[in-house]
């Protein structure tokens, strides 16, 4: 293996409710898993140490320069109703190899941010996606999946014993 960097982004993309939006968009900010912690000093320990709670709500954001009717069709829909959003990239080594990386999101729209209008600039629309379920592999490989009810890393169940002493 080369000690040359590696998987660096070269180019993204994003689907909308299976609609591409090739040359659309202005960046994209990929949901953050992040666990929920709390802080724990119990009888007899001398300090405090973190534990963990599971995780913190995930969300996406993307701007536009743009006002796409297409995105703003997406809010405001009833509750229960999901859209798929799915980003992807290019990852390039520097000795030349590329590798996919691919996002599958479901989840919904929760704000369309028009942004400012002023004439002779570029007016910046801002959109945040509350994400329900959340996949990202890389060359294929499934590298994290979470839901509401179970996180896989590398496609193994970090909470399968926990499922099972709940009997599900």
């Amino acid at each position: 293996m080369s000690n040359l960097p590696r998987l660096i982004l070269r180019d993204c993309m994003l689907w909308a409710d299976r609609e591409s939006k090739l040359g659309q968009i202005g960046d994209i900010t990929p949901p953050v898993p992040q666990k929920k912690l709390e802080e724990l000093r119990n009888a007899g320990m001398v300090k405090p140490r973190e534990v963990m709670l599971g995780y913190e709500k995930l969300e996406f954001s993307f701007k536009m320069p743009s006002l796409d009717p297409q995105i703003l069709t997406l809010f405001g829909l009833k509750p229960g109703v999901e859209n798929p959003f799915m980003i992807t990239g290019a990852l390039v080594d520097e000795d030349g190899t590329v590798h996919s990386a691919v996002m599958n999101i479901r989840g919904f729209l929760k704000q369309a941010d028009a942004g400012s209008w002023k004439t002779g600039d570029l007016s910046e629309s801002d959109y945040q996606v509350s994400v329900h379920y959340y996949k990202l592999e890389v060359d294929g490989v499934n590298l994290i999946e979470m839901d509401d009810f179970d996180v896989k890393i590398n496609g193994v169940s970090q909470y399968k014993d926990i499922r099972n002493a709940l009997l599900l």
